[in-house]
C-alpha cells in the first residue's frame, strides 16, 4: 500500500520563484551538456594578444589573463561542476539511503550501531570531513566527487531514518506486521515506497550543498589541475585580478550561486510540499 499518491499540486510549478529555479537548473544542465554546440573552440584556447578583455561584443564575458573566453570556460566548467555535483550527489544517496532505512525498519542493536558511526560522523563539520577524506585518497576531481558525497551522506541517512520511522507507525504497517509479514517485506513493499517523497525533496538540497563545497575543494586547489575549466578553479585563476578584472572571477562566482540558489528553493519549497509539518 502507498499513501502517497499526489506528488506535488500544479499550484507548486507556477510560483515564480520555483520556476525561476527550474529554469535556471534546466537551461543549465541543457547548456553544459551542449557545450560543443555553443562553445565549439573549446576552453583551453589562448590568446595573449586579447589578455584581460572586458566584456562586449565577441567576448560577451570577457578574458582572462591567458586570453581565455570566459563565457567558453564558463560553458565548459559547468560540465566540471554540475557532473560533480550529480555524482556526489548518486553516492550520498546510495549510502544514506539503505542506511537509514535499514536502520529504521529493523532497530535494535543494528539501528544503534548503525546511528552512533553517523553521529561520529556528523561530529566533524562536512568541509572538514570531505578534506580528511581527500587526505586518504589524493588529489584529484574523483576524490572531490567522493569527499563531497561522503560527507553529505551522514546527515542524509538521518533524514532517511526519521522519514521511515514516521511511516513505520502507519496503520498499514502495523497491519502487515500482525499478519507476518517480514521486515524486508515491510521495507520494500511499505517503508520504502511512502518515505521517498521527502527524501527527493532532501537530496535536491543536498545537490546544492555538494556542489558548494566541491567548489569549494577545487578553489582550495584539491581538485582539479590548474588550467581546468571548473567553477570554483576558475574562481581561483581570477583572485588575483579581482580589482582590474572582476569578470574573470564574477561570473563563474555567479553560476556558481544561482546554482545552488536553485537547488535550495526547489529543495525547501519540495520538502515544505511533501512533507509539511
Amino acid at each position: 500500500m502507498i499513501k502517497w499518491t499526489a506528488p506535488v499540486p500544479d499550484s507548486f510549478w507556477r510560483q515564480p520563484v520555483i520556476l525561476g529555479a527550474v529554469l535556471w537548473l534546466i537551461i543549465a544542465g541543457l547548456v553544459t551538456v551542449s557545450a560543443p554546440i555553443f562553445a565549439p573552440e573549446g576552453p583551453l584556447v589562448t590568446d595573449s594578444s586579447q589578455s584581460l578583455l572586458p566584456p562586449g561584443p565577441g567576448k560577451w564575458l570577457g578574458t582572462d589573463l591567458l586570453g581565455r573566453d570566459v563565457l567558453t570556460r564558463l560553458i565548459w566548467g559547468g560540465r566540471w561542476s554540475l557532473g560533480m555535483g550529480l555524482a556526489g550527489l548518486a553516492i550520498t544517496v546510495g549510502l544514506g539511503l539503505p542506511v537509514g532505512l535499514v536502520a529504521a525498519t529493523f532497530g535494535g542493536w543494528l539501528e544503534a550501531a548503525l546511528m552512533r558511526g553517523v553521529d561520529a560522523l556528523l561530529a566533524f563539520p562536512g568541509l572538514l570531513l570531505a578534506m580528511a577524506v581527500i587526505t586518504i585518497l589524493g588529489p584529484g576531481i574523483t576524490s572531490v566527487t567522493v569527499a563531497v558525497g561522503l560527507a553529505a551522506a551522514p546527515g542524509y541517512a538521518r533524514v532517511v531514518r526519521s522519514s521511515a520511522l514516521e511511516v513505520r507507525t502507519e496503520l498499514y504497517v502495523l497491519s502487515a506486521r500482525a499478519t507476518g509479514c517480514g521486515e524486508g517485506r515491510i521495507l520494500i513493499r511499505y517503508i520504502f515506497p511512502n518515505a521517498i517523497a521527502p527524501l527527493i525533496a532532501f537530496a535536491t538540497t543536498q545537490l546544492g550543498w555538494i556542489l558548494l563545497n566541491g567548489a569549494a575543494l577545487n578553489f582550495l586547489g584539491l581538485g582539479v589541475t590548474p588550467g581546468t575549466p571548473e567553477w570554483g578553479n576558475m574562481l581561483v585563476e581570477g583572485r588575483a585580478y579581482l580589482r582590474d578584472a572582476p569578470w574573470v572571477s564574477s561570473f563563474p562566482g555567479l553560476a556558481l550561486a544561482l546554482t545552488v540558489l536553485s537547488a535550495n528553493l526547489l529543495g525547501d519549497r519540495l520538502q515544505a510540499t511533501l512533507w509539511p509539518g
